[in-house]
């Protein structure tokens, strides 16, 4: 298992990078590289966690309690479910957003325009001065779901993820613990 601390030793030797989007499966290792990666953006810094999640039921409180007892005290916590925007606009030092399908289930929710969001997303992630890693599920990978909202659900994710990917400078795909680099290539 990936521990932060030979994630932020193998982190600090990468390439400059100040955008960066980390996709993977459950459990796939992709928020402690996340975090890891955030840390080594931010220096010695105070560092933003975007929380999109809600705790609807105990399983999920667990989940957001794991998360929470990962992080140190150098890590500032703000609730974003549905205005991620608006909060991320408010913020000059470095983010880690936690995560993005979480934010789409919540806008889907809301009946709020998905399209419109992504590209107000990827604008922001474009136009950001301060460093930010995103973290995402790939989701696209498997059989096509049996129900529409399902395959609305993958179909809005992985577009998402596309707009996100085109204005980050670094893409990761985390499985089994394990980065592969998307991009940059070469």
């Amino acid at each position: 298992m990936t521990t932060i601390a030979s994630a932020l030793s193998a982190a600090a030797s990468l390439p400059p990078f100040k955008r960066a989007l980390i996709l993977g499966g459950a459990r796939s290792g992709k928020s402690a590289r996340a975090e890891a990666l955030t840390l080594a953006l931010a220096g010695d810094g105070p560092v933003i966690y975007l929380a999109t999640s809600e705790a609807g039921d105990a399983e999920m409180a667990g989940r957001i309690a794991e998360h929470r007892a990962r992080r140190g005290a150098r890590w500032v916590t703000r609730e974003a479910p549905l205005d991620l925007l608006d909060v991320l606009a408010g913020e000059t030092r470095p983010v880690l957003v936690d995560c993005l399908t979480l934010w789409l289930s919540n806008l889907m929710a809301a009946d709020r325009d998905i399209a419109d969001e992504g590209d107000r997303l990827a604008a922001a992630v474009a136009a950001r001065a301060a460093p930010i890693v995103l973290v995402s599920n790939e989701v696209g990978m498997d059989i096509v779901p049996d129900n529409a909202l399902a395959r609305a659900f993958r179909d809005h994710a992985g577009r998402l993820h596309q707009k996100v990917a085109a204005a980050a400078d670094r893409v990761e795909l985390v499985v089994a613990g394990l980065p592969l680099v998307l991009k940059p290539q070469g």
